[in-house]
């Protein structure tokens, strides 16, 4: 689902927008109730947000220099949040009740989701195909058996 488009500063720009308006106490869409909700878990990443610059809309997050990316982070939250709400893949709010038997933290298992997630969206990219719902469902399923 492209929320945004595909523009990363856009999309980085709608966290930044949605941050100042809670922080502000202005009424918020629900999608930015979401972002805010996000955000809020991650202390770590309150002071990105206290001015939109350029610099922090436009700055890359290498890997190779040990930098992770609090966007794309943030993103696999809200995807899979979403993943969760519709129930897309088939199958993915049972995986998850099953997850919180074993993992009550929910932000914990979403994390767990996520790294699942972003490995599957990484698999189809290398191998330039869409993503594989079933895989990623086994996935799910083998790593919720594994704890």
């Amino acid at each position: 689902m492209m929320i945004f488009g595909n523009n990363r500063d856009t999309l980085r720009q709608s966290y930044f927008d949605a941050w100042k308006k809670a922080n502000l106490q202005q009424p918020l869409t629900a999608l930015e109730q979401q972002i805010v909700d996000v955000i809020a878990l991650h202390p770590e990443y309150h002071s990105l947000f206290e001015d939109s610059s350029e610099l922090k809309l436009s700055k890359e997050y290498l890997p190779e220099t040990g930098e992770s990316n609090p966007y794309l982070h943030m993103g696999l939250h809200l995807g899979i949040r979403d993943q969760l709400a519709t129930n897309r893949p088939k199958g993915m709010k049972a995986l998850f009740h099953k997850l919180i038997n074993k993992i009550p933290d929910l932000h914990q298992a979403e994390h767990l989701f996520m790294e699942t997630l972003a490995e599957s969206i990484w698999f189809a990219q290398k191998h330039n195909q869409a993503p594989d719902d079933a895989k990623y469902l086994n996935m799910l399923k083998k790593k919720i058996k594994s704890l």
